[in-house]
């Protein structure tokens, strides 16, 4: 900021108060102000985010914790985080948390909060205890996302994936389907939520889940691939079959491809969470979309007021989001 000042003309402190845009007892001219702008530019000023945490004032950076970079999910979410934060002026920096369970993970290893704004937490985080302890312990707000089956301890966004399993289920119902399978694939942290919804759906409808109608696994295409195999083994095969994630209906699509069961004259499948491939999979794949944009939005817009108001309550709090049915080309009625 010497050089700046040296540049344009002016005091040091005329330099700070133009850069950081604030307020001042006498105004300063326009053309000062673009004169110490341009030198700025000139000399390839850029404002420290690090160096302005350190004396406490905002540094437009929000946190955001990950459970896991290697689920395509949340590559998608972490992409409308950095658009949804830059829109409000902040960046995003990212920390990772996947690891063996039985570490604990200090806050500090996952990024130094006081020179974030705010936190945000992407995923279930019941594994990491140490972690939660230090959000607890922080001066800054956190907001979490996705958060399963954790206690609500922050302001929390979650999707409503009983509702929309059940939404999944009742399309393939209203098209005539009464043997309907499903594929449960293994969620963090022993999640069941989507499960047991198809669960209650196939006692209240049809009494019960006939044997081998469920099968669960690994939530890969190869698990999706495994499961359908088995479920199309069982004497008297489903019709149509759900999937707990969109990786899973894919990985089914491909399992029916192999085995000859035309998708959806002879099988109807559906998915969950509308990732990018769903819509280009052969047939496209009906599913549930999860609306990532209402969420993250959402989130960002709460982590950003509590930042920028420390008055403002930032006990633990719930907003649920409804998930659409996406109708494509991989569900019709049975035939019969």
């Amino acid at each position: 900021m010497r050089d700046i000042a040296a540049a344009s003309g002016v005091s040091q402190s005329t330099v700070s108060r133009v850069l950081n845009n604030a307020p001042t007892r006498v105004p300063i001219a326009r053309d000062t102000r673009e004169r110490v702008i341009q030198a700025a530019r000139h000399l390839g000023y850029r404002p420290n985010p690090l160096a302005r945490g350190l004396r406490g004032a905002p540094t437009n950076l929000i946190g955001a914790v990950v459970r896991d970079f290697s689920d395509l999910f949340y590559a998608g979410v972490i992409e409308t985080l950095i658009v949804e934060s830059m829109a409000h002026g902040y960046n995003v920096v990212l920390g990772h948390v996947h690891g063996r369970l039985d570490e604990g993970t200090p806050l500090t290893t996952v990024l130094e909060t006081r020179h974030t704004d705010a936190v945000v937490l992407l995923g279930d985080m019941q594994a990491y205890p140490e972690l939660l302890a230090d959000l607890r312990r922080s001066t800054v707000p956190v907001v979490a996302l996705w958060q399963g089956l954790s206690p609500l301890e922050f302001p929390t966004a979650n999707p409503d994936d009983r509702a929309g399993v059940l939404a999944g289920l009742e399309h393939l119902a209203s098209l005539g389907h009464r043997r309907i399978g499903y594929l449960s694939a293994e969620l963090p942290n022993g999640y069941r939520i989507r499960e047991d919804a198809y669960v209650h759906f196939m006692r209240t409808h049809f009494g019960g889940v006939p044997d081998g109608y469920l099968q669960r696994c690994e939530g890969t295409l190869d698990g999706g691939e495994s499961a359908l195999t088995s479920i199309m083994s069982v004497a008297d095969p489903p019709t149509a079959v759900a999937a707990s994630t969109d990786l899973v209906g894919v990985g089914a699509l491909h399992a029916a491809h192999r085995l000859g069961v035309t998708v959806p004259a002879r099988l109807s499948v559906v998915g969950f969470d509308d990732i990018l491939i769903a819509a280009h999979t052969v047939p496209a794949l009906t599913t549930v979309r999860m609306p990532i944009t209402e969420i993250v939005g959402h989130a960002v817009s709460q982590a950003v007021s509590l930042a920028r108001d420390p008055s403002e309550a930032r006990g633990p709090s719930l907003a649920t989001f409804p998930l659409p049915l996406i109708v494509r080309d991989s569900t019709a009625p049975p035939d019969r």
